[in-house]
């Protein structure tokens, strides 16, 4: 099952195992089973530490990873290949009672949490976003008994999947719980655990208080930190939106990654400095108080600082028609890299003529029955060798001057409807997914009429990334920069730290 390369690193990882951990199978006749076997085998003969048993579970073919003294808390529903290989691997040391690398204030809250709580998670091993959940998950289920975790690999189980239009869907007791990528912070957060709000208003005032978590925000906290300022970070997650991008090449110096990866090293790299980071919170408002700068959080608590820098980044921008909200996760989707799969042999549509949308829709075209692009303008705003590809697919047809009206069907998505501007009619496509890729929005509605923004809700900064008001700085797609791209934002980041720095020296 194993190259002989991942087999080398794969042996370099099991020597890091502190204790005995035990494989327990449910396998069957079928293709699905006998490569997971393959794989259990492959993997158990390469320590003395594991070992490998079968048994019958609720779900044929899986696997669950415990310890040999304990009921395992862990489970693989198929064959965690591909990007869930990792999370098999992690699963395997922390059970063996390898400390897992979170900080030490997450773990504790993870251990509070005194209630049942099983997990389910479906995936797709296409997904670059489910290994994140299903590691946190995973985590969790070590850390503390009374929370349990299975990754349900949709190819897999197909019937108990076919109304899964999104991954990671995650259940948690049978009830649907949330979808996306989540932390661990966020996952805790939505239990009932996460920060305290009473803890975080007892907090001393910082010198500078950075809102966001992305590329931007965490440039500005480091150099801020690296002044030897008093510096807070408030964030939903590190990395922002960078982690739902799956291909990075043009950041210099750094040939190639990807979003999760590089949001990683950002949290790495905001750990090595003296930063107090607060995550899976969000800002709800901010106000001016005489010389400080207020915070308002959504869990009721306040934050106060001598400076801010906004770095809240962009989200995805929605079309705003009927039944997308209703259809979101049933048909209505915004990756196509991790959502794609799950449209296997149907047809489907992408929103959007610029090169994300055009992208998408050649992605898709190799999957799907049929994908129809709809631009709004008269013709595509895409690089042309990308219109030139989509125009040799076959199954491929593109719609110019198509406005978005409607989207309808019961439970799950069956068709769209939209009018074509230069004739007025109005025309239905019946498909079974709509690929979103309509552009960006600024995260900067907390924000309120505080600062200046412009007409698009970018906050409006000048070349030191200063706001209009005296002490608030903002960097990233959240301002009225003129490019969006993660390099800039980084630079934009450094010289709103360095602007704060110099308004303290000068204030």
């Amino acid at each position: 099952m194993l190259d002989k390369t991942l087999k080398q690193q794969l042996a370099q990882y099991l020597e890091l195992l502190e204790g005995e951990v035990v494989l327990t199978a449910s396998a069957g006749e079928d293709k699905a089973s006998q490569d997971m076997m393959d794989l259990l085998k492959e993997v158990a003969e390469m320590t003395s530490r594991i070992t490998l048993k079968e048994s019958s579970l609720k779900r044929t073919p899986s696997f669950t990873v415990g310890r040999p003294d304990e009921e395992a808390r862990i489970t693989f529903a198929g064959v965690p290949l591909g990007h869930e290989f990792t999370s098999f691997v992690l699963a395997l040391l922390q059970v063996s009672g390898r400390a897992p690398k979170e900080e030490q204030s997450t773990l504790e809250q993870i251990a509070k949490l005194d209630q049942p709580l099983h997990f389910e998670t479906y995936i797709s091993l296409t997904c670059t976003k489910c290994p994140d959940v299903v590691q946190a998950l995973n985590l969790m289920s070590v850390v503390n008994p009374n929370i349990t975790h299975t990754m349900i690999d949709g190819a897999v189980f197909r019937e108990e999947s076919k109304d899964i239009m999104a991954v990671p869907s995650i259940f948690l007791n049978g009830e649907e719980f949330g979808s996306g990528r989540m932390t661990v912070d966020e996952i805790v957060a939505q239990v009932g655990g996460g920060l305290d709000a009473d803890e975080l208003n007892a907090k001393e005032a910082y010198e500078v208080l950075v809102i966001g978590g992305g590329p931007a925000s965490a440039a500005a906290a480091i150099y801020a930190a690296r002044k030897g300022l008093r510096t807070g970070m408030v964030a939903e997650r590190i990395g922002g939106q960078v982690n739902d991008t799956a291909g990075i090449e043009n950041l210099i110096g750094v040939k190639e990654t990807t979003g999760p990866a590089l949001s990683q090293n950002l949290g790495e790299h905001i750990r090595d400095y003296d930063i107090d980071v607060m995550t899976a919170v969000r800002a709800k408002s901010i106000e001016k108080v005489n010389d400080m700068v207020e915070v308002e959080l959504d869990n009721g608590a306040k934050l106060s600082s001598k400076t801010l820098i906004i770095g809240t980044g962009a989200k995805w921008r929605n079309m705003n028609v009927p039944g997308e909200a209703e259809f979101k996760n049933k048909g209505v989707a915004y990756c196509p890299h991790c959502d794609g799969p799950l449209f296997e042999g149907k047809r489907v549509a992408v929103v959007g003529g610029g090169n994300s949308g055009v992208e998408a829709a050649i992605d898709l075209a190799g999957i799907t029955e049929h994908v129809t692009l709809l631009e709004f303008g008269d013709t595509l705003r895409a690089d042309a060798v990308l219109q030139e590809r989509l125009a040799s697919l076959p199954n491929s047809e593109i719609i110019t001057q198509a406005a978005t009206k409607e989207l309808t069907g019961t439970d799950k998505l069956s068709r769209l409807t939209y009018t074509e501007r230069h004739t007025g009619e109005e025309k239905s496509i019946d498909l079974e997914g709509v690929f979103v890729q309509i552009g960006l929005v600024p995260n900067t509605e907390f924000v309120g009429d505080t600062v200046a923004r412009n007409e698009r809700g970018e906050i409006i900064v000048d070349r030191n990334g200063a706001t209009n008001v005296p002490g608030i700085f903002a960097a990233g797609d959240c301002t009225d920069q003129t490019f969006k791209q993660i390099i800039i934002s980084m630079g934009a980041g450094a010289t709103a730290a360095l602007s704060a720095f110099d308004y303290l020296i000068r204030h």
